[in-house]
């Protein structure tokens, strides 16, 4: 075998990997584009479901990540993804969040109840199944064997 052969096949190997890496860069560079056309929000782990890559790849792209990190902040003159008038206040939030808790409170109730009905059936039904097994025993020890 040449000598020649082996460095050859890392060469291909390098540069298959090169272009690789360049195919994927441009996919991650498109789908940045893309989401920032939108107008919505950018953020790394958009950039990879969009682009099929893993966010750590992304992480170790540092042009990249400081690109995402540019179109994340707010522009100036820009208005907020939801007018204030239609806004969720503190007290709003805090009522729905009581609420919430009732609901779970009452859930919770409500299934500690259902377990205890199961457990009576269950035990009814365990409790039915021996007394069965006992009168057979029974029935079978006070019938006459021929």
């Amino acid at each position: 075998m040449p000598e020649t052969a082996v460095p050859d096949r890392i060469q291909r190997l390098q540069q298959a990997a090169q272009a690789r890496h360049e195919q994927t860069m441009r996919r991650a560079e498109a789908a940045l584009n893309t989401l920032a056309r939108r107008g919505g929000p950018v953020t790394v782990r958009g950039v990879a479901d969009a682009a099929r890559v893993s966010r750590s790849w992304i992480y170790q792209q540092p042009w990249l990540l400081a690109e995402i990190g540019r179109l994340r902040q707010p522009r100036p003159g820009k208005p907020t993804a939801v007018p204030a008038s239609q806004q969720a206040t503190i007290g709003s939030l805090r009522q729905q969040l009581q609420t919430y808790r009732e609901e779970i409170t009452r859930l919770r109730a409500e299934i500690a109840s259902l377990h205890e009905q199961l457990a009576r059936q269950l035990g009814a039904t365990r409790t039915a199944a021996i007394t069965s097994r006992i009168e057979n025993v029974v029935d079978m020890s006070t019938t006459p064997r021929s």
